[in-house]
């Protein structure tokens, strides 16, 4: 029997009010999904803006400190000089420009943020003039900068009367400079932390300041005769800078950073190995030798040839490759020798290796100096004024063969990067080397030094940016390298 038509009429109501019910949730459900698409599409908004923010405040932290890295301050730790002022003293100081024009250069939001520089050190507040923070941060100087970029626009939040956000970065970074780290106040007592600076040259100098006499200090000095012993570049109990503070003129009377002296091969120019100079005194080598007419007149400071890489460097110019490994690790980058700063007998020197012609050659190639028998200079980077800059900071010109010349460089433009600015070891030279062979001595620091020019001997006249220690005296490691390109690294650290 079929049920009743009435019975029929009240399902079908009962099924339109279910459909009309069904069309008001799917509805309400639209108006949700559009509002949480919405609101998605303003938090993606701020997250892209704040990694744009983020990015943009790591490489502010990051230039300044590579300029306080390459300034030489954390050669003068006790600021003896007042050069910390002339650095990062204040808003209108070198490594604050750079910290605000690389900040600025990255904008968020197609809007340029504003940036705030600060520096400190461990157990300081922040502040904007560097000038009057305590030694600690002339080996450790941190920087921090916070970009921020306010009045975001939204899309959709707007709606709900969020017309505008704002988006903060912070990022600080470190110029880390390992010498009498122990006693500076980083770290442990009897503690150094070492550097290992990636693409050294391989010229090891001795531990030896050309330009500092003891006790007195002035003159050049001399360890056959002349007017006193020189100084250590470095103490190898503490790591400690024996002659801090900068100089002016290339003299020295006022401290390492800025002196200007000859770099010389410690060997006769027989055309083929390094032979040791038959004047020599025991312990190899000392500086001022004069008895060669290939070394120039004091001030000078002779060095030996390290062992050559293992594997072939990179970025070797192409007016070096296919030349002998020795040759290449001086034009371009050696990645494969590692130099263990304080640790006993773990570097190498080689007196196979020919550090005159090859040592000119590679020069010339590095800096991109046309020839060393013409005026100088001839076409490479150099300090203004050339060789021996009169005022601090040190200013680096671009030269007329500068590989970057054309592409928005112009010649005699001020730059703060350059070819002709590399890294030596400092090894312990109270250590024989044999006469002829290989000889394992310890590297007790580094050696920054700007390249003047070359003579077709090997023979360069440089200038001091940096130097760093590392030794403890004791002659085993002395904890976990620092890494970087120079002798005092630059590295992103963790905000304290």
């Amino acid at each position: 029997m079929k049920p009743p038509f009435i019975l029929r009429s009240r399902r079908a109501g009962k099924l339109h009010r279910q459909a009309g019910i069904t069309m008001l949730l799917v509805a309400m459900a639209m108006v949700a999904i559009i509002a949480m698409a919405a609101l998605s599409i303003d938090v993606v908004t701020l997250y892209l803006a704040r990694m744009e923010a983020q990015r943009s405040a790591d490489a502010a932290a990051l230039a300044a400190a590579r300029v306080i890295s390459l300034s030489g301050i954390t050669g003068d730790p006790s600021d003896s000089s007042g050069s910390w002022a002339l650095i990062c003293g204040g808003s209108s100081s070198p490594a604050t420009l750079a910290a605000v024009a690389s900040a600025t250069q990255n904008v968020i939001g197609a809007i340029t943020p504003t940036v705030t520089v600060t520096y400190f050190t461990v157990g300081t507040s922040p502040t904007a003039d560097c000038s009057g923070l305590p030694a600690a941060f002339g080996v450790n100087p941190l920087v921090t900068a916070q970009v921020t970029r306010s009045n975001l626009p939204t899309f959709f939040s707007r709606m709900w009367g969020n017309t505008g956000n704002t988006v903060t970065a912070t990022a600080t970074a470190e110029a880390f400079n390992a010498s009498n780290s122990a006693n500076i106040g980083n770290g442990p007592t009897g503690t150094i932390t070492p550097v290992q600076p990636r693409c050294v040259k391989p010229w090891m100098v001795p531990n030896q300041d050309p330009l500092y006499q003891q006790p007195t200090g002035g003159n050049y000095c001399n360890q056959s005769g002349g007017p006193g012993p020189c100084t250590s570049l470095v103490d190898i109990s503490s790591g400690q800078i024996q002659h801090p503070g900068v100089s002016l003129n290339g003299t020295g009377a006022g401290g390492v950073i800025g002196e200007t002296f000859w770099l010389s091969p410690d060997c006769t120019h027989t055309g083929s190995g390094c032979t040791f100079r038959t004047q020599m005194p025991k312990i190899q080598p000392y500086a001022n030798f004069t008895g060669n007419p290939y070394v120039p007149n004091p001030p000078n400071l002779l060095y030996v040839p390290g062992q050559a890489p293992t594997a072939i460097p990179v970025a070797v110019p192409s007016c070096s490759s296919g030349q002998d490994l020795y040759q290449q690790a001086v034009a371009g980058c050696d990645q494969s020798t590692v130099y263990q700063c304080g640790v006993q007998n773990m570097n190498t020197v080689d007196l196979s290796q020919n550090p005159d012609y090859d040592t000119s050659q590679g020069v010339q190639c590095l800096i991109d100096e046309g020839s060393p028998n013409t005026s100088q200079p001839d076409g490479q980077d150099t300090l203004n004024p050339y060789a021996a800059p009169s005022s601090y900071p040190f200013q680096i010109l671009a030269g007329s063969s500068n590989p970057l010349l054309g592409a928005g460089l112009a010649t005699g433009t001020p730059i703060t990067s350059s070819a002709s600015i590399v890294s030596l070891p400092i090894y312990d030279s109270t250590q024989n080397i044999n006469t002829s062979g290989t000889t394992q001595v310890t590297v007790v620091g580094f050696l920054q030094v700007f390249i003047n020019q070359v003579d077709q001997y090997g023979t360069m006249s440089v200038t001091v940016l940096n130097v760093t220690g590392c030794s403890n005296g004791q002659g085993q490691p002395v904890g976990t390298a620092v890494t970087g390109s120079s002798p005092v690294p630059v590295r992103l650290i963790t905000a304290p």
